[in-house]
């Protein structure tokens, strides 16, 4: 366990008293990096989670209590642009550089200077992200969607807000590439692709996913600044554009984004499923060939999201059908993961609740989902509540669930401590009872017709959406006892072993994991 903690000090680089410092800024070497991302995101789950506590603190009871609408709906674009590109893609980015060359046997990421670069953008574009909040006129206001022409009503804060979208993709495709070069050329000998733990398999294809559909997002926030400030109509229908064009480019982009933010998740939960039945995952090349068809069905089924804007019939068939197709290789991998469990020596640590809770609770996001696939019952779900109980359950108990297990799964390989187990359980239980109270509810309020993105309701929806915003403080809070555990993780404890979940075979714990370089001069060199 030891490689996990060790870190070099450069004894020919003695920068004096600022070296610790000028360690994080410089490093290129993966395991820190990882950890920068991992922090960076620890630190954005509670900025977003505050904004979304604004929200829920406002909708706790019918009428104007505590902000404007104006602020209300910077608050809901805001939440959603901080948690999906600030918080859970680099928390997942964060698993990658610190897993993935320990998995394939490789010393370090291919592209060490380039990891370094593809992390430092963010906190310069998270916080240019956030100083839009503070412009003349507020944030936009528009949700996450960015939708004309409401999003160009946005005044002085919008290319700060473009510009921000632009660094953050950036430091995704850099991201991106480094992950493949890496995976593609420097796996140990023998390794072939299907020898490749299930995590790694995620991660590839997830990248390609990044490097396909991120410019696509740029060329569309590109055009609406130049409606805004040009004097171009490629979305103003007053000059012979149309709105509903940016809807598609949008969706093209956004659709195999909500598979970028799973599919990591679904490799980390491939790693802990196997480690605590005590066996083999099952139909292992099964899994790999579900995500990649995960992956080729997410391009072709974008425009559920538009439903209701008038595409003619054949469109909406097509993309119905297209959308039931991806529950198929999804199916797939829930039979594969709970056929893992059955007659396994099934074990209950921390990290496998947390597993177990994202197969159930995300399949209950998948079931709603196969719902608003159906295009004549779209027309009622469509900007209901309904659909935001259906991608929270998607994206909390999902992804976020995925990135807390393999964080406990993983943070006594990356200390060299065990995290105190009590309180590992009782923060899934807390969580696991707190994000139930808060969106599942949603459902119903959706279905009696409570319209998404509002700051005051009809006063029918008063109960339900108590009991969301009870259940959302309580799950905001209950994420502060993960800061405790890991906290008190890293400063020190009952010593980790090399074999300390006494897996199946182990295998992310039997490659060794050699020296960290850190600096640019010391960085590695591939040949």
């Amino acid at each position: 366990m030891s490689d996990a903690t060790t870190h070099d000090t450069h004894e020919h680089h003695d920068h004096g008293p600022d070296r610790g410092l000028m360690r994080w800024i410089t490093t290129t070497n993966h395991k820190d990096i990882g950890t920068l991302y991992l922090i960076f995101a620890f630190v954005m789950l509670f900025v977003g989670g505050a904004m979304s506590l604004v929200i829920r603190a406002e909708l706790f009871q019918p009428g104007l209590q505590f902000v404007n609408p104006d602020f209300y709906n910077q608050m809901v674009t805001m939440h959603a642009l901080i948690m999906v590109f600030g918080m859970i893609m680099p928390a997942f980015v964060g698993f990658a550089n610190w897993m993935i060359p320990m998995m394939i046997g490789a010393p370090d990421m291919a592209l060490p200077r380039l990891n370094n670069w593809s992390f430092w953008i963010l906190p310069f574009a998270g916080v240019l992200l956030l100083s839009t909040l503070f412009m003349d006129g507020g944030g936009p206001a528009s949700g996450w969607t960015l939708y004309p022409p409401l999003v160009l009503q946005t005044g002085d804060a919008l290319p700060f807000a473009i510009f921000a979208v632009h660094l953050l993709g950036v430091s995704s495709i850099m991201g991106s590439i480094n992950i493949i070069v890496t995976i593609l050329n420097m796996r140990a000998p023998g390794m072939t692709l299907l020898k490749m733990p299930m995590f790694v398999w995620t991660w590839l294809i997830t990248a390609y996913l990044l490097i396909a559909v991120m410019p696509v997002l740029a060329g569309g926030v590109t055009m609406l600044l130049t409606d805004a400030f040009f004097g171009t109509s490629f979305f103003q229908a007053a000059g012979g554009g149309d709105p509903v064009l940016f809807q598609h480019i949008f969706w093209f982009f956004g659709h195999p984004e909500v598979y970028i933010i799973i599919l990591p998740a679904f490799g980390i939960i491939s790693q802990i499923i196997p480690t605590f039945s005590r066996k083999k995952l099952f139909g292992y090349e099964s899994m790999v060939f579900a995500t990649g068809s995960i992956a080729f069905l997410s391009f072709i089924v974008w425009a559920h999201h538009m439903f209701t804007v008038g595409m003619p019939l054949a469109g909406q068939l097509f993309f119905m059908m297209s959308t039931m197709l991806i529950a198929v290789p999804t199916g797939v991998k829930v039979f594969n993961w709970t056929s893992t469990m059955w007659k396994g020596s099934l074990s209950f640590e921390t990290p496998m609740l947390f597993a177990l809770g994202f197969l159930f609770l995300f399949t209950i996001g998948g079931f709603s989902g196969l719902m608003l696939a159906i295009a004549p019952a779209d027309f009622q779900y469509h900007d209901s509540y309904f659909v935001v109980a259906h991608f929270h359950y998607v994206l909390v108990p999902g992804a976020l669930y995925g990135a807390i297990a393999g964080a406990y799964y993983w943070l006594p390989k990356w200390t060299g401590y065990m995290y105190d187990e009590t309180l590992g359980k009782w923060h899934f239980w807390l969580s696991t009872i707190f994000v139930n109270l808060t969106f599942f509810p949603q459902h119903f309020v959706g279905l009696a017709g409570m319209p998404r993105r509002i700051p005051d309701y009809a006063v029918q929806f008063t109960d339900f959406n108590a009991m969301s915003s009870i259940g959302s403080f309580g799950f905001g809070f209950s994420q502060l006892l993960m800061v405790y555990i890991v906290i008190k993780c890293v400063r020190g404890g009952k010593k980790a072993t090399d074999q300390v979940w006494d897996g199946a075979d182990g295998l992310e714990w039997t490659v060794p994991s050699p020296a960290p370089y850190h600096t640019f001069d010391d960085a590695p060199v591939v040949k």
